[in-house]
């Protein structure tokens, strides 16, 4: 007869290939702690792994367990995957949804299941929810701001996210907030718009080659709504020696467009410090976890900003715009080694760099 540590182990090591059939890392959890998990919308752009590397940090010091799933940009796989996550019993869920409305019954399971969810970075309408992400209507000013500081006048192409992401349009409000008054007075032209599926900056050259092919390259000014698409947009415009007398926006502070700020191909990436809202996202996760209200967490508001205008306890946090002006910000925090912010630029021409 087998004994009840062997069946204990049996069944144990059963959880573990189940979690690891469905696309989930599992971690044991801790004897007394809790368990945090997430679900990835896909780890392609690299600063989710930094978001990953901080939120783990948080959940070890307070003695929790963690465990994730990669969706790999599947809005299927990232139903199937929280199924496998709820079936692990975690106390909280944070999930960086693929598509914000294919999300909501998987999010509803999670309720169902008694379990509290995180909307990271990227929302889903659920007022069970908490909401935590950076300003991103402030990081579309800020992306507007920049270029038309660059380019105040002049044919404009918008480079958006995906569809399916709530914060390409966040971005793109804070984007036409900015430069409305110019675009109503006719400074400035809108002469190409599309959003991008998957963020994907392969998808965004293409759009970009097609708005230059179209405009018989009289594009004045780029603003992409992010770092990734930025890179595809910035190989659109060598292509046609553009590079560097067009503005091109970006954000997340990807450490290959910080170096093309240096060189003078991207004028601006609107650093997001992930290191930070990993930090805060995984506190929040652990105080939940832990009995602790929404409502009470700390710089906690109300936001009701989506499209469906659903209210929802939410935290977000103050983004920084780095430019070649400010370029040692991100130097000095350990964002980026010198090395790597100043590749190949030539000596005294950014003071970063020396």
């Amino acid at each position: 007869m087998k004994t009840m540590k062997t069946l204990l182990a049996g069944a144990a090591l059963s959880a573990v290939i189940g979690a690891l059939a469905l696309g989930v890392a599992a971690t044991p959890a801790a004897a007394k702690g809790k368990k945090i998990a997430v679900s990835w919308k896909t780890f392609q752009e690299e600063r989710w792994k930094t978001d990953e590397a901080a939120i783990k940090k948080v959940v070890a010091a307070d003695g929790d367990s963690y465990i994730s799933a990669d969706a790999q940009g599947s809005a299927s796989k990232q139903a199937s995957d929280i199924e496998g996550l709820i079936e692990q019993k975690p106390d909280v869920i944070m999930v960086v949804a693929y598509d914000s409305d294919a999300i909501l019954p998987s999010i509803k399971k999670i309720s169902d299941a008694g379990i509290k969810s995180i909307a990271y970075d990227v929302q889903f309408e659920d007022p069970n929810a908490l909401y935590i992400t950076f300003d991103n209507i402030g990081v579309g000013r800020l992306m507007a701001k920049a270029i038309y500081k660059a380019k105040p006048a002049g044919n404009y192409a918008f480079i958006k996210g995906d569809k399916g992401d709530p914060n390409a349009t966040f971005l793109f409000s804070g984007i036409t907030e900015v430069l409305k008054p110019a675009m109503d007075a006719g400074k400035i032209k809108n002469v190409c718009e599309t959003f991008t599926d998957g963020w994907k900056p392969d998808n965004a050259q293409k759009e970009m080659e097609q708005c230059l092919t179209k405009q018989n390259n009289k594009v004045d000014a780029v603003v992409s709504e992010n770092d990734g698409m930025a890179s595809g947009v910035v190989a659109a415009l060598k292509a046609q020696g553009m590079a560097g007398s067009v503005p091109v926006s970006g954000q997340d502070g990807d450490l290959a467009a910080l170096n093309r700020i240096a060189l003078g191909e991207q004028t601006v990436s609107i650093w997001k410090d992930s290191r930070l809202l990993g930090k805060k996202a995984a506190e929040a996760a652990v105080a939940m976890a832990n009995g602790t209200a929404m409502s009470s967490l700390p710089g906690v508001i109300k936001f009701d900003k989506g499209k469906r205008h659903v209210m929802m306890n939410a935290i977000l946090l103050q983004p920084d715009p780095i430019t070649k002006a400010n370029l040692d910000d991100v130097i000095k925090a350990g964002w980026i080694t010198k090395n790597k912010a100043c590749a190949g630029v030539k000596k005294g021409t950014v003071k970063a760099c020396g």
